[in-house]
């Protein structure tokens, strides 16, 4: 009897990729822009029944034809898909599901961390994955007013620089959550060396990798939410949701942004934290951003100087410690990523 059989499906197996896109289309699924890693189960006709993919260590664009459905065959490639996680060194896995498929996971061995109702549940292969990170961050809270700022800083520049000089003087002691996710141009471990250098000369600063936890929006899949701005508010609540916990932990009151003018998501990320931090006892302060020959300075605009060789400009909107660090060996090796990189603008 000829067993269901799982394989990669890969870039150039172009029937594979056509028979994948009709299952994930007749499934109601869009394929998701950020997948490292896709499977799918075949039959003895090759078929293709089922599928799934990973990006970094989450699972996501799981679909199994309804002519298949209740033969186990998720279970099939789930498995499948967390023994390669665990290949990569990943022994902890997210997944992100709708609310009504939650149930099902949950029978596999995955554990709930926050849902947004009739939209998205964010899960996770560890009982107590989230309650000991939680644990983790309460072994610091300090006294006094507790601040806190969430920072990706792809790269760290005076924009971000002022921003955390604005908070570190409003708070005793300023938690700033470094986006520990390597999905930026800038990787995690040369962004976080550029915050801690760039902001050495402030003494009440702790400093936080947020893990996989708060959810950047490269990691974040749209894949069953079909409508861009239902992406956006999804995608915004789940991250608030998270960040209430975390602020509970720690006794977080205040949680500093930089006002956005450019960015629709961002500003839409804005206006939710000043919705939903309140109801956590936090409030969310907006801060100016600072400018450079009347224009806002963006991380957006620093990456498109490297991307330009454009080392005048650039002095002109990172701190000195930055911009020492494009002209090591290292930071030259990030500048030709950005300079290969489509698109180094976000909007």
């Amino acid at each position: 009897m000829f067993d269901n059989e799982i394989r990669q499906i890969r870039s150039h197996n172009r029937k594979a990729l056509r028979d994948l896109d009709a299952l994930l289309l007749k499934e109601g699924i869009e394929k998701d822009g950020n997948l490292d890693y896709t499977v799918g189960l075949f039959d003895e006709n090759d078929t293709l029944m089922a599928t799934g993919s990973a990006f970094m260590n989450t699972l996501r664009c799981l679909a199994v034809d309804s002519v298949y459905q209740g033969e186990g065959l998720l279970n099939k490639i789930i498995t499948h898909l967390l023994q390669y996680q665990l290949e990569k060194g990943n022994s902890h896995v997210f997944l992100y599901t709708k609310c009504d498929k939650a149930k099902f996971f949950e029978s596999l061995g995955f554990h709930e961390i926050v849902r947004v109702e009739n939209r998205v549940v964010f899960m996770e292969n560890k009982r107590a994955g989230f309650e000991n990170y939680l644990k983790k961050l309460a072994q610091t809270k300090t006294e006094g007013v507790q601040g806190a700022i969430v920072m990706n800083a792809n790269p760290f520049t005076n924009g971000h620089r002022y921003l955390v000089e604005t908070a570190a003087k409003m708070c005793d002691t300023l938690h700033l959550f470094v986006v520990s996710e390597d999905a930026s141009l800038v990787p995690f471990k040369a962004r976080m060396k550029l915050i801690k250098e760039g902001t050495a000369h402030l003494d009440n600063i702790i400093y936080h990798e947020t893990g996989s936890y708060l959810i950047s929006s490269a990691t974040f899949p749209s894949y069953f939410l079909k409508d861009a701005d239902i992406v956006a508010e999804a995608h915004t609540k789940l991250d608030m949701e998270i960040f209430g916990k975390i602020a509970q932990a720690v006794g977080i009151t205040k949680r500093f942004a930089g006002e956005e003018k450019t960015s629709r998501v961002t500003a839409i990320y804005n206006e939710a934290m000043k919705s939903i931090l309140p109801d956590f006892g936090v409030e969310a302060v907006i801060i100016p951003r600072l400018e450079q020959e009347n224009k806002a300075i963006s991380a957006s605009n620093v990456r498109m100087a490297l991307k330009n060789e454009d080392f005048d400009t650039l002095a002109k909107l990172v701190p000195s410690t930055t911009y020492d660090f494009f002209m090591t060996d290292e930071g030259k090796a990030v500048i030709e990523k950005i300079k290969n990189a489509d698109e180094v603008i976000h909007h």
